[in-house]
């Protein structure tokens, strides 16, 4: 499997551990091309998207960002939009969508590096 083949899809698909690894080594390829880069999360609830989060900042050495609006957070199925750039995780209650983690590539200098990969598990980097 490639990051080319989530390319539409509605939720992400279950991983093996081989399929996992290849995608992670793609990744990691890719995003080292960018400059900076936007993160969606849909998942089931607030405490899920954040975590999933939380584990790809970590996992990628990237600084955690901050949460708008922390003591309201939304309940049941919830969009997390993160702005590497701006330094700010926004939360909203979304019913209706998929499952999963989506990561877009910002690269001004160099447009042809830019894209989205996902939807990744929740739990990719975990």
């Amino acid at each position: 499997m490639i990051l080319e083949d989530l390319k539409g899809l509605r939720s992400a698909p279950d991983l093996t551990a081989q399929e996992k690894q290849q995608l992670a080594e793609d990744l990691k390829q890719r995003i080292s091309a960018c400059d900076w880069f936007t993160v969606g999360v849909m998942a089931p609830g607030a405490d899920q998207a954040l975590a999933s989060l939380r584990a790809m900042e970590a996992s990628l050495g990237w600084q955690a960002m901050q949460l708008l609006d922390q003591h309201e957070l939304p309940d049941g199925a919830v969009f997390l939009k993160a702005n590497q750039r701006t330094g700010t995780v926004t939360l909203r209650h979304e019913a209706g969508l998929g499952e999963g983690l989506l990561i877009s590539g910002q690269c001004p200098s160099n447009p042809a590096a830019e894209d989205t990969w996902g939807p990744l598990p929740l739990d990719f980097f975990i």
